[in-house]
C-alpha cells in the first residue's frame, strides 16, 4: 500500500500546494480521497491517470476539498473508453454536489459532443452517499466509513482503507472524537488535517480564528494516533501554510505525543507501508 499526498494546501491559495488530496494505491486499486485545488496536475505528477482511479471518496463537502471534483469527472470522461463509470463515494448531498457539477458543465459536453465523432456518451458517474459503518469493496480494498466531528459541517466521515493485511485511515477535517479513535483501531497509518493553534491564534481575523474550533491540531492528531496503536501517522492540509525549514518544528510537536513514525512534507511526499 501506498499513500500520495497529492494536496497539503489549505483553502488559501498557495503557489507550492494543491488543495486537499490523497492517493492510495494498492495492488488490487488506486482510490482518491478528496478533489482539492490542483488534484490533476499532482495525480498525473504521481503517475495516476483519471482513467485508472478505481473510485473517489470525498470526506465532506466543504469546497477545498471538492473544487476539483469537476475536472476529474470531465477529465475522466473524455479520457475513458465508452461506458467506463466513475464511482463517488460521500456523505449525503454529494448526488446533489454531483449533479449540479454536471449542470454547469452541460455546455462544455454539448461542444464535445458536437466536436468528437466518436464521442456519443455523457460522463457516467456513479455516487453512493455513505453512512458511518457502511462497508464496502472497490476493487481488491475493503473501505469502511467512519464519523468525524467537523461541526458545524455536517455530515463529515472518514474512510478506512484494508487491502493484503495493510491499513490507512483518511481523517479528513474535524477534531478528536470517539467514532475516530474506533476506526483508526490498530491501522498501520493514519492521515489527518492538521493546524497549529499557536500559529492561527497569532493572526487577528475573526473569520481565521473559527478554524480553531473544528480541526485538529497537530498534537491532538498526535494523540489520537497514540490512542488508536497508528504505526505511521501522516499529517497533511496544513494551516498555515507550512513554510520551508519548518519541518522539524511541525514534527516535533507531533512527537512529543505520539511516539511513531511521522510523515509530512511537500506535495508528493509518499509513504509505502
Amino acid at each position: 500500500m501506498k499513500i500520495t499526498l497529492l494536496g497539503t494546501g489549505s483553502p488559501l491559495p498557495d503557489p507550492r500546494r494543491a488543495g486537499p488530496a490523497t492517493l492510495v494505491r494498492t495492488d488490487g486499486a488506486i482510490l482518491l480521497a478528496d478533489c482539492g485545488r490542483g488534484v490533476l496536475m499532482r495525480l498525473t505528477a504521481a503517475g495516476v491517470l483519471p482513467g485508472m482511479l478505481s473510485a473517489v471518496l470525498i470526506t465532506h463537502l466543504h469546497s477545498d476539498h471538492i473544487t476539483d471534483l469537476n475536472d476529474v469527472i470531465t477529465t475522466h470522461w473524455i479520457m475513458s473508453p465508452e461506458g467506463t463509470q466513475l464511482r463517488v463515494f460521500g456523505p449525503p448531498r454529494t448526488q446533489e454536489v454531483v449533479n449540479a457539477i454536471l449542470a454547469s458543465l452541460a455546455p462544455d459536453l454539448q461542444y464535445r459532443l458536437d466536436h468528437h465523432a466518436d464521442l456519443s456518451w455523457t460522463p457516467n458517474v456513479v455516487v453512493t452517499e455513505v453512512a458511518p459503518g457502511d462497508v464496502f469493496t472497490v476493487g481488491s480494498a475493503t473501505v469502511t466509513v467512519g464519523a468525524t466531528d467537523h461541526r458545524p459541517v455536517e455530515p463529515t466521515v472518514a474512510f478506512r482503507i484494508d487491502d493484503a493485511g495493510k491499513s490507512v485511515v483518511l481523517g479528513g477535517d474535524g477534531v478528536p472524537c470517539a467514532s475516530l479513535d474506533q476506526l483508526c483501531l490498530g491501522a498501520d497509518a493514519y492521515v489527518q488535517t492538521v493546524i497549529r493553534d499557536d500559529l492561527v491564534r497569532l493572526i487577528p481575523n475573526a473569520r481565521i480564528q473559527d478554524i480553531l474550533d473544528y480541526h485538529s491540531s497537530v498534537e491532538q492528531a498526535a494523540e489520537t494516533a497514540t490512542r488508536a496503536g497508528i504505526r505511521t501517522l501522516v499529517l497533511t492540509h496544513y494551516v498555515p501554510s507550512m513554510q520551508p525549514g519548518q519541518e522539524d518544528d511541525w514534527r516535533s510537536r507531533a512527537a512529543a505525543h505520539f511516539a511513531g513514525d511521522i510523515v509530512l512534507g511537500d506535495d508528493l511526499t509518499a509513504v509505502e507501508l
